[in-house]
């Protein structure tokens, strides 16, 4: 039975879960649990705090399960609710944490030369930094078109905006992230 769900689309198993089918939900959320956490890590920047968000998301995805209308992709109402969990718990005030675990093992695996991997290390460090700068909804706009790949308008439906308000904070937030990087660039110049 596992095998037979696992081979199913998503909007199958949505509908199977939405006529209670319970294993159908955890299909899904084995299929988005990594998906979510990796969201919700990069906007609230801790580890604990992100295995929480995604935790909830799918908590709140099941309970919605029957309101969830299919004139949306499954993946993009989760990101929906991963975002906006995220988006919360950052503008609550809730203090971030570095990554450094994730950071060095992302810049060590990749580089031999102790100087090399100093400066990747460096470069890393900075472009955190002006990430956190930004705007909780211009890193989240970021974060969801740049890493995740989401188009424009999938983007603007998970955070439930126009796809003008995503252009304009994307184009904030690459204007604010190269700005950091060339001050950092000239900088190593010198």
């Amino acid at each position: 039975m596992a095998a037979r769900l696992a081979e199913m689309s998503d909007e199958e198993l949505v509908r199977r879960a939405q006529a209670g089918d319970v294993a159908a939900f955890e299909q899904l959320a084995h299929r988005y649990r990594d998906l979510a956490y990796r969201v919700a890590l990069r906007i609230v920047r801790d580890p604990l705090d992100a295995e929480d968000v995604a935790q909830e998301a799918l908590v709140r995805s099941w309970r919605a399960l029957a309101n969830f209308r299919a004139d949306a992709k499954f993946s993009t109402w989760l990101y929906r609710i991963v975002t906006n969990l995220a988006l919360n718990r950052v503008t609550r005030g809730k203090k971030t944490e570095d990554i450094d675990d994730q950071r060095e093992s992302l810049i060590g695996s990749r580089v031999d030369d102790p100087a090399e991997r100093a400066a990747g290390m460096e470069r890393l460090e900075i472009a955190r930094r002006a990430l956190d700068a930004l705007t909780a909804e211009q890193r989240a706009c970021f974060l969801l078109r740049e890493v995740e790949g989401l188009s424009y308008e999938e983007v603007a439906e998970v955070l439930e905006t126009s796809v003008e308000a995503v252009k304009g904070r994307l184009y904030r937030a690459r204007q604010e992230l190269a700005a950091a990087m060339s001050a950092y660039d000239l900088e190593d110049v010198s």
